[in-house]
């Protein structure tokens, strides 16, 4: 190959792989048409959205639904939240470089991983077992190293590793568990969904102040149940 004024030519760029293009442009899409066109502007929050791979949270039967807007079966009767409430509730948390967020209802794991590159450390808590280890495999896999998953009650939360900056809760109790407002900071933010499994839900956004919750309510929901350990 010739070359001018004795500069090396340019090297050549890997080609990236069909499928993984078409994925980040499904991605990409799912941001701009599910996410900012409902009203989401934070724009960490997009970028967070635009960058974690949601397909690889759910299970390979589904995987080609993995940008569209609706929730997924992840098994044992669980889902993963569509990706708007995902975005939603992670921008009314407010989430901020320095936090450290306590999740409850891992799921797959897919929100642990979108709060996992806007905050310090993310504490996430599944009742059903084989999921809790299943995120954990994939979030280690994928290389979110700020990310701590137990198995166990939400309900309790993780009493040694509080107070917590922020919590979401993805699952829904018929009030809010006091030990998850005990584990809050003063001036912390909590977003949870509060309802019966077959009645109104409503997703709250607390504020934890020196004298009590300041609750505001933003946004008929349907979440599974929280569920309590034996």
């Amino acid at each position: 190959m010739l070359t001018l004024g004795g500069c090396d030519p340019e090297p050549a760029r890997p080609a990236v792989p069909v499928a993984d293009a078409a994925l980040a442009q499904a991605r990409m899409r799912m941001v701009r048409e599910q996410i900012v066109a409902r009203g989401v502007a934070d724009p960490r929050v997009l970028e967070a959205m635009g960058r974690v791979p949601r397909h690889e949270f759910v299970p390979a039967a589904v995987r080609s639904q993995a940008y569209e807007d609706w929730p997924l079966a992840i098994g044992y009767g669980q889902t993963i939240s569509q990706p708007y409430i995902v975005a939603f509730m992670t921008a009314a948390l407010a989430p901020r470089p320095g936090d450290r967020v306590l999740e409850i209802g891992t799921g797959s794991g897919y929100q642990a991983a979108v709060l996992a590159g806007l905050v310090a450390e993310v504490y996430t808590m599944e009742i059903v077992e084989p999921l809790a280890q299943r995120a954990e495999a994939d979030l280690k896999r994928l290389g979110y190293a700020n990310v701590k998953v137990r198995a166990g009650d939400g309900h309790l939360g993780w009493p040694e590793a509080a107070p917590f900056d922020a919590i979401i809760v993805t699952c829904a109790p018929e009030d809010v568990p006091q030990p998850l407002v005990d584990q809050l900071k003063v001036g912390g933010r909590m977003i949870i969904p509060v309802g019966s499994q077959w009645g109104a839900q409503e997703l709250y956004l607390l504020r934890k102040t020196a004298t009590g919750l300041r609750r505001q309510g933003v946004l008929p929901v349907r979440f599974v149940p929280m569920v309590k350990g034996h």
